[in-house]
């Protein structure tokens, strides 16, 4: 006979069952993620605290900031979707539909995608 993986309890039922109740299977799969997910949350929440910044920013198709006002806002150059080179060599980094380029002195142009819009 086997035991609840999460309280201990002897099983009755089919033999590869592995908790007594769904509380204890919530309960042990809750804990066992629990650190992935907060991992995950984190990063969600900053992708989309740097698409909202990108968007306030870029009021239409493109426009032009600096890194200073960037960081100051709080956004985060390590988090991105997707990267998109051009055929001239130049790299957008890519928050979802928005994209920002990097130009001399700090500068950065940011643009949206409107091929994504439906």
């Amino acid at each position: 006979m086997n035991n609840c993986q999460e309280c201990g309890k002897p099983l009755m039922g089919r033999i590869d069952k592995k908790f007594c109740c769904d509380m204890c299977r919530n309960s042990f799969n809750n804990r066992l993620n629990s650190d992935s997910h907060n991992l995950m949350r984190n990063i969600n929440n900053q992708l989309r605290k740097n698409r909202r910044i990108l968007e306030e920013l870029c009021p239409d198709d493109k426009s032009k900031t600096t890194k200073h006002i960037l960081l100051a806002k709080g956004f985060d150059f390590n988090l991105i979707t997707n990267i998109r080179p051009t055929l001239k060599g130049s790299i957008y980094h890519f928050v979802y539909d928005y994209g920002y380029l990097e130009l001399d002195n700090d500068f950065y142009l940011i643009v949206k995608d409107k091929r994504l819009e439906k």
